[in-house]
């Protein structure tokens, strides 16, 4: 299938601003939270994330000032709260709208990541701009990848206004914003495999099909317009699906009722990430303008209890250090993700132009199981009364909240980057 974007001129930005979509993608709590409490064995691993202080740094700069682990850390109070409104932010999804909502409780805005061994400083959206000046990057996963966007999205808008430029179909999975002061384009491709899947429906078969050997044309195929991409894969795994590989079905998760060996997840997630590292490798590691890739790891879910009853996620603070222990599910799905990174980083080792790196975020997210929609991704949900079934979001995250922390990351691998390249050069 060809790019979502290939011949659609860009629409008039000022109605773009008028239609600005306020839709929900599909939501399976249900599947989530049976899989989410499956024992599943320990596996721990660490990954150290390298990054530079500044846009520039002098190269007098140790190693240590120019490097962190911002893997290992703790959240700690922050008076100074969001870069921006929740209430006002115009590209939030209605679904992590938490303050406009009714959320009364407002400490989970007050809280900053903080590395043990370094300092992660406080987003600066005028770095970011300056150093993706003339550039396109590209979003590319599931709402989890949209909800890092939207978030990006409206850290950069204090300080500079984006133009809504395209949107396609009516779920408006497809979507891209041009910032004019700084001629940067930014946009979200729907594509929760990163791999080719067919996604179940009302009128067709109740489960997925993923073919692992073709990476996804819909956001390929615009591979070579794009300069960073983010990827972000690994709840919609867990859905029921069955899986393809050349001519031969490989097996299935969670289909009963298909003559199909039952195949673990894990290896899926594996295949697809490998898949989708080598296409990028071959397609825009040997071009002269070259990419840089980043992939987002998992982001752990909290529910406690039923997904559809008061209290799934109600928790007010972060978890202190210690409590909690990055396990089961969330270290295996973890796990691959970054393991596949190392991999196709030593694949690549000889093209110049190919930047790769894990935005290691599981952890720190893992924390935060108070900085969930819960409830208020619906508005108002107790205006009248509690209401025998309370639907939940426990996955998403409240705009502002833990995941703006995702992207003052990135822009610190930006700077390491940045930092690179003006020293090699």
């Amino acid at each position: 299938m060809g790019s979502p974007f290939k011949d659609h001129p860009p629409s008039n930005p000022s109605l773009a601003k008028k239609l600005i979509p306020w839709t929900f993608y599909a939501m399976f709590p249900l599947v989530l939270f049976r899989v989410y409490f499956y024992p599943y064995p320990l596996h721990q691993t660490t990954t150290t994330i390298l990054t530079s202080s500044s846009v520039s740094p002098p190269p007098t700069l140790s190693e240590d000032e120019t490097s962190c682990d911002y893997t290992d850390g703790k959240w700690v109070p922050d008076r100074r709260g969001p870069l921006y409104n929740g209430s006002t932010c115009g590209t939030i999804k209605e679904g992590q709208r938490c303050i406009a909502h009714g959320r009364p409780d407002m400490g989970y805005l007050y809280w900053r990541w903080k590395p043990k061994q370094c300092k992660l400083p406080r987003f600066e959206p005028s770095t970011f701009l300056q150093l993706l000046r003339n550039k396109h990057l590209a979003f590319v996963g599931d709402s989890m990848a949209r909800n890092q966007l939207e978030s990006l999205l409206c850290m950069l808008s204090s300080v500079s206004a984006p133009d809504l430029v395209y949107r396609d179909g009516e779920e408006n999975k497809f979507r891209r914003w041009y910032f004019e002061s700084h001629n940067f384009s930014i946009s979200v491709y729907w594509s929760p495999f990163l791999v080719r899947g067919v996604e179940k429906s009302n009128t067709g078969p109740n489960h997925n099909e993923l073919y692992l050997d073709h990476v996804d044309e819909r956001w390929a195929a615009d591979m070579n317009g794009i300069d960073m991409v983010v990827l972000s894969i690994g709840h919609w795994f867990l859905h029921p699906a069955v899986y393809h590989e050349g001519d031969r079905v490989l097996g299935c998760h969670y289909c009963p009722d298909l003559n199909h060996t039952e195949v673990g997840f894990y290896d899926i997630l594996r295949k697809a990430i490998k898949t989708t590292l080598k296409a990028l490798i071959d397609r825009k590691g040997h071009n002269d303008n070259g990419v840089d890739a980043l992939v987002t790891t998992f982001s752990p879910a909290h529910f406690e209890g039923d997904w559809d009853k008061l209290g799934a996620c109600s928790k007010t603070k972060p978890y202190e250090e210690g409590e909690k222990t990055l396990e089961g599910m969330d270290s295996e799905m973890r796990q691959v993700e970054v393991e596949e990174v190392e991999a196709a980083k030593m694949n690549s080792v000889q093209l110049v132009k190919f930047r790769l790196e894990a935005l290691d975020v599981t952890k720190l997210s893992l924390m935060r199981p108070d900085g969930h929609p819960g409830p208020y991704m619906h508005p108002f949900p107790f205006a009248n009364g509690v209401a025998e079934r309370v639907q939940n979001d426990c996955v998403h995250w409240c705009l502002p909240g833990p995941v703006d922390t995702w992207n003052e990351i990135l822009l610190e691998v930006m700077k390491k980057w940045d930092y690179e390249s003006r020293r090699e050069g």
